[in-house]
């Protein structure tokens, strides 16, 4: 049903947990990826495994809040490629902190490469994609830009930003078959949280109606959902994927 067969996919972050997730649940779908982190050389592990699954893989250097980076690499793509048919904006960062003593820096870091590397992905992509007249693109979200949370003004600011970057896309790409959606992740399993302790831990988990932590490939399954034909009819929506934490 998820059949993604010779479809190219560019999936930003994907060194390592979940954009690594996101990858590989795409090549198992059938897609050709397009790995890009800050250094070429953090997505070769990634590389490796998409190879692994019969899927072609290229790497790629690109800093999602720097324009000329991201131009650079997404002209790079199109040459090794010819086409460019789902974009996943999986790169993000936190700097937390109250609000009171968040310095300007911290809060222009998050808000660059959250939600303007979005921007900047997004609109590298888009006129490829208006004129092969199809398209998705996936925005990783949070549930905190749905909800908020306190110590992370400039996260649940880049989140909420990028679900409303998320909507507008949705309708102006419509015109042209192009697909915008998100996903919405609340507490995934990382070696962050297996490193907290058992008390913390439990602490996270009752706030969960489902009484436990996500896994990577919950997201992933999700996306790869959505860059599919399975959800042609969905654009412009925000899927929660946060065990009913956040319920809509």
């Amino acid at each position: 049903m998820f059949e993604l067969t010779d479809k190219v996919a560019v999936v930003t972050g994907s060194a390592r947990g979940l954009g690594q997730a996101i990858a590989l649940r795409l090549a198992e779908a059938g897609a050709d990826l397009a790995l890009c982190d800050l250094e070429a050389g953090w997505v070769q592990e990634t590389a490796d495994k998409v190879r692994a699954t019969g899927r072609r893989a290229e790497c790629y250097a690109m800093n999602v809040a720097d324009a000329s980076s991201v131009t650079e690499a997404i002209a790079a793509m199109l040459k090794d490629f010819g086409r460019l048919d789902i974009l996943v904006n999986n790169a993000g960062i936190t700097k937390d902190g109250l609000l009171m003593r968040m310095s300007e820096a911290d809060w222009d870091a998050v808000l660059d490469v959250n939600l303007k590397g979005a921007f900047l992905c997004t609109k590298s992509v888009m006129r490829t994609m208006m004129k092969q007249r199809a398209g998705v693109i996936v925005n990783v979200a949070s549930v905190i830009g749905l909800m908020g949370n306190a110590g992370q003004a400039n996260y649940a600011a880049s989140k909420g930003g990028l679900i409303s970057f998320t909507k507008t896309v949705a309708k102006e790409l419509a015109s042209r078959n192009v697909r915008c959606n998100a996903v919405a992740p609340g507490f995934i399993r990382t070696k962050m949280t297996d490193a907290l302790d058992e008390e913390t831990q439990n602490a996270m988990k009752n706030m969960i109606p489902l009484s436990r932590f996500g896994e990577p490939d919950d997201v992933a399954n999700v996306v790869v959902f959505l860059a599919s034909d399975a959800s042609s009819y969905v654009t412009g929506q925000v899927i929660s994927i946060c065990g009913g934490m956040v319920m809509q």
